[in-house]
């Protein structure tokens, strides 16, 4: 098995044929006849599994993972990864956005002897001004503070090494931001410059509550800097109190200090907007504990389907 491809579905069946065909056009063109097409359900509330199904009981290129609910884009590559059996792997969407024929131009670059080949976009078709400024400055966050080098404008869109995916699949993360994990991985990585079309069919997955929570997932990941941000503001508002105390008592001392509710009120507001925000971000560091002490299955499989995979329900 030359090459697997690792796409996620979410309700996608309006733009699953389509893709289906040119992703296999794509892969038969870079890798020939030896490859396969895993398409994972996460927990679609449309007729995406039955389309999926359908297509594995009739090529056989085609592997159909059942995920037994949503869990998220994330863990349904993640479900994929552990399933692909090629000597390399590509993770793409369903949706279109990032065209499947850019295979061609990852695959040679894997040839000159990279590790990781990931999708840089240049442009972004078909997204609004909101998504597209807050990802920009996301990634400019990230990149100021994180503590790996992540690339900037970059998604999960990349083609990997078994060696890579191997490694990949045994990190025990279980709030995973892959595009992260990969970076950590190091290797020998590059980049091919891309421009993503709009959806093909349906809308995107990602609302904002998703996508404040990968954010959060990237930050906490692969950064401390929160953390020390508590140390400053501590730190901060020790010098404030200082400085009040010596406002206090030379006011003291010469008399002049006017009782009021203006710098007690300034005081409170401080120091609680303060405790508030350590408190804050303490909190997001120990739910990524309390979520990886618990040891769950990082996603359950209700069936797989196609290809020389047995059908059945699995998890891990």
């Amino acid at each position: 098995m030359i090459l697997s491809i690792v796409a996620p579905c979410y309700n996608e069946e309006g733009a699953l044929p389509a893709f289906v065909e040119r992703m296999c056009t794509a892969a038969r063109a870079a890798a020939g006849p030896a490859f396969e097409l895993i398409l994972v359900n996460d927990g679609s509330r449309d007729a995406t599994w039955p389309c999926i199904r359908a297509l594995a009981m009739s090529r056989q290129e085609i592997v159909g993972v059942n995920l037994s609910r949503n869990h998220g884009h994330q863990l349904a590559v993640s479900a994929g990864l552990n399933l692909a059996k090629g000597a390399r792997v590509l993770i793409i969407d369903a949706d279109l956005q990032d065209p499947p024929e850019v295979l061609s131009a990852m695959m040679d670059k894997m040839d000159e002897g990279f590790d990781v080949v990931y999708g840089r976009r240049r442009n972004r078709e078909g997204e609004s001004v909101f998504k597209l400024t807050t990802a920009k400055l996301f990634y400019r966050l990230l990149h100021s503070i994180s503590e790996v080098e992540i690339p900037q404008d970059v998604g999960d869109f990349r083609l990997m090494s078994k060696r890579i995916v191997d490694r990949l699949n045994a990190m025990p993360e279980r709030d995973r931001f892959l595009r992260g994990m990969v970076a950590w991985l190091g290797g020998r990585q590059t980049e091919v410059l891309y421009d993503r079309d709009p959806r093909v069919a349906g809308e995107t997955a990602y609302t904002v509550s998703k996508m404040v929570r990968l954010a959060v997932n990237g930050l906490t990941g692969f950064s401390t800097a929160p953390l020390k941000i508590a140390v400053v503001l501590a730190f901060a508002g020790m010098g404030l109190a200082a400085l009040i105390v010596v406002y206090a008592l030379i006011g003291f001392m010469t008399g002049t200090a006017q009782p009021g509710w203006t710098s007690l009120a300034l005081i409170t507001v401080f120091f609680g907007v303060g405790q508030l925000g350590c408190i804050a971000i303490i909190g997001a560091y120990l739910s990524r504990i309390y979520t990886q002490v618990k040891g769950r299955p990082l996603f359950m499989i209700d069936e797989v389907v196609g290809g020389s995979n047995s059908a059945g329900a699995g998890e891990a």
